[in-house]
């Protein structure tokens, strides 16, 4: 093995690791609290040998689709956590919110007429897609039952 081989061989092992250590960090360093809500994005890197198999001729980069963020909202004591919350996608997305709750309550999601039930340990999960543009309001039944402000959030879909 020629040393322009040996030197090849190192430098895509280089690469390799390096790769694979930005794929663990982004698939592994997610915050589990809803702190983020951004999409992420993750590259793929080949590297490209020419027919001797000898020195790197470039590299190819390709993005994989964005997963849709998990927006969670949290109610403790009748109250949303940190306050309302606000959530903003575009037509097209989809979209998965996580309602979890300290007592029962019945959760509803104005403009998509979607109604879900919530209580401790049993969390409510709207998906769906991002099909109506406008701005929807998240409301918790069993606050405005109470004369409480309702708003758990407000979801904004914007033109794609």
């Amino acid at each position: 093995m020629s040393r322009n081989q040996r030197i090849g061989l190192l430098v895509a092992a280089a690469v390799v690791a390096a790769v694979a250590i930005v794929v663990a960090v982004a698939s592994g360093g997610g915050d589990d609290d809803g702190g983020d809500q951004g999409a992420r994005t993750e590259t793929v890197v080949q590297e490209q040998t020419d027919a001797s198999g000898g020195e790197d001729t470039g590299a190819e980069t390709t993005s994989a689709p964005a997963e849709p963020a998990v927006n969670r909202i949290q109610i403790r004591g009748g109250q949303v956590v940190g306050g309302p919350g606000d959530i903003k996608v575009k037509k097209g997305d989809q979209v998965t919110i996580v309602v979890s709750a300290d007592a029962p309550d019945d959760v509803h999601l104005h403009g998509y007429d979607i109604e879900k039930s919530v209580a401790p340990g049993q969390p409510a999960t709207f998906e769906f897609t991002a099909d109506i543009e406008g701005i929807f309001e998240m409301e918790s039944h069993k606050a405005e039952d109470e004369g409480r402000d309702p708003l758990l959030a407000k979801l904004t879909v914007e033109p794609s």
